[in-house]
């Protein structure tokens, strides 16, 4: 149900979010509960996630939608114009709400969205939780209104100082921008709700960032971040992609091109017993920011991480349970699993996402993928597999 190598990291945050912690937890055991038992049948999703736009304001090199092979940058005007109503997005949280799902606004970029504050303080009037994963672009202007709609958490990226990571995301300025969001959000916490919204860093551990971890997390610190989670580097080659697009479109009949936005030419250049001993530094630092790694792995585990694109960590069973726990509706309406956004499994301009998540489409991929266990990219291309599994 939790994979033992991520009961630290989720104690944690369960300490600082008691409420959400439990809540969470009564949901992954109706989940996984109905994995076991429900040929395909699941309980109602732990956690939604609502794509309001394909749009971006950035163009971060690692990104697999927007990056330098970003399966977005092919995408038409009229696909990046595609969104739902404000009044959809209100039909499909009221159809949810007697489950509680916890959502989590994304992109894109979600504050590119006009009324995505108006989406946060209709889900907070139902009584659940709202995240948001965003690149603080755009905080300063909204930070009042968002510490007013009482959002639960805001998740954003960071890389290191302000050159790595204005760098790395493609754009001089942004980690000063993102500074400036967070200290509006800081001093609007104090006008209004010191408690709210949480906040968590992120950031992916690659070939620039590697040799200087601490730095970070003086990053983190200086966003106010609660807690930073060093998430390991994903990639994929070439070969495993094919082999995924090969056997996605033989059992779905669709092809699947969007992981081809995570393919490196080679393995990652980067020297493991030096971030094996960043990785150790960091774990002694005295900070007020929570450190935790995603995938959690042992000394061993990093190296083959980096030198292995099918390796898979002990403690995680390899296999995954993201279609019963999580549930992503794009900015078309389209409600589709995380292995592909090309294979819709229903529609809420159609059907209802409450008749969605246990259709028969829906209910034969389940299958479909128990059987499997997994994907060929799902090793090195997707947190699902580490999160859910």
């Amino acid at each position: 149900m939790l994979a033992y190598r991520n009961i630290g990291r989720t104690l944690k945050k369960a300490v600082k979010q008691p409420k959400y912690a439990y809540q969470a937890f009564q949901a992954r055991f109706k989940s996984y509960r109905s994995y076991r038992t429900g040929d395909g049948f699941s309980a109602p999703p732990e956690t939604i996630s609502l794509f309001l736009t394909f749009r971006c304001n950035l163009r971060c090199h690692m990104c697999g939608q927007w990056g330098d092979a970003g399966a977005f940058k092919d995408m038409t005007g009229q696909e990046l114009k595609a969104s739902l109503s404000l009044e959809e997005y209100k039909a499909l949280i009221d159809d949810v709400a007697p489950s509680r799902p916890t959502f989590t606004l994304f992109g894109g970029e979600p504050t590119l969205y006009k009324d995505w504050i108006e989406i946060v303080r209709y889900i907070k009037s139902k009584g659940m939780r709202v995240n948001m994963v965003t690149n603080g672009m755009l905080l300063s202007k909204y930070a009042d209104e968002v510490v007013e709609a009482k959002m639960d958490e805001i998740i954003l990226s960071v890389d290191g100082d302000e050159d790595v990571h204005d760098a790395s995301r493609g754009l001089k300025g942004t980690f000063q921008r993102m500074m400036e969001g967070m200290e509006a959000i800081r001093e609007a916490k104090i006008r209004h709700n010191p408690n709210r919204p949480f906040i968590s860093a992120n950031t992916t551990i690659n070939e620039v960032n590697y040799k200087d971890l601490p730095n970070v997390l003086r990053g983190a610190e200086k966003l106010g971040a609660q807690v930073c989670t060093f998430h390991h580097l994903l990639f994929l080659t070439q070969n495993v992609c094919n082999l995924h697009n090969k056997i996605y479109e033989q059992k779905f009949g669709k092809p699947c091109q969007d992981w081809f936005g995570f393919v490196q030419d080679a393995l990652p250049d980067m020297d493991t017993k030096v971030l094996i001993k960043e990785m150790e530094g960091l774990r002694k630092i005295n900070s007020p920011v929570a450190v935790a790694f995603y995938p959690n792995l042992t000394d061993d585990e990093v190296h083959n991480w980096y030198t292995d694109e099918q390796f898979v960590p002990g403690g995680y069973k390899g296999r995954c349970l993201s279609l019963w726990i999580a549930a992503y509706v794009l900015p078309n309406g389209d409600v589709r699993e995380y292995h592909s956004m090309d294979y819709a499994l229903g529609n809420v301009r159609d059907h209802k996402f409450s008749e969605i998540w246990n259709n028969e489409t829906f209910r034969e991929y389940r299958r479909s993928v128990k059987e499997m266990k997994r994907f060929p990219v799902c090793a090195r291309g997707c947190t699902e597999l580490y999160r859910y599994g």
